[in-house]
């Protein structure tokens, strides 16, 4: 009498590491765009986080500050007064040339989310969202000292 053969044949190994490659690529796919939610939802987070440290800013100084004051990673003070201790940069964007999506990275760290004055009076702050994150849609998008636009 002989003893049955104990084990798997190659073809149920090779149909087991096909499923487990499927699953796999499919957990990877969600997890990226899990990833691109959070980022865009971080860069909205931020704005608005800048947006307030401005206003109270302005509320002190009756003016905004220059551009130059305001850069990704630096403190937001004003006659010893903080602000904003530190400045947030695009989480993924501050790399020259790195994208997310439709969005391009900037030139430099400081100008990951654009910042520019005019006057005393107003403000922009640019960013970039690769999806729609609440009612704001995707694409390309300012900040004013009246909110945030949706072009």
């Amino acid at each position: 009498m002989t003893k049955p053969a104990r084990g798997f044949t190659l073809i149920e190994l090779l149909v087991v590491i096909v499923i487990i490659g499927i699953l796999a690529t499919l957990a990877t796919i969600t997890l990226s765009s899990a990833r691109s939610k959070a980022r865009d939802a971080r860069r909205v987070s931020d704005i608005k986080q800048i947006q307030t440290a401005l206003e109270l800013y302005y509320n002190d100084a009756s003016s905004y500050p220059a551009a130059t004051a305001v850069v990704s990673g630096s403190a937001l003070v004003f006659n010893s007064v903080t602000y904003m201790a530190k400045i947030p940069a695009d989480p993924l964007l501050t790399a020259a040339g790195a994208t997310d999506g439709g969005c391009t990275g900037s030139a430099t760290l400081s100008e990951s989310y654009g910042y520019g004055k005019t006057g005393t009076s107003t403000y922009s702050i640019k960013y970039c969202l690769t999806g729609s994150t609440g009612s704001i849609s995707a694409g390309t998008h300012w900040a004013t000292p009246a909110g945030l636009q949706d072009p």
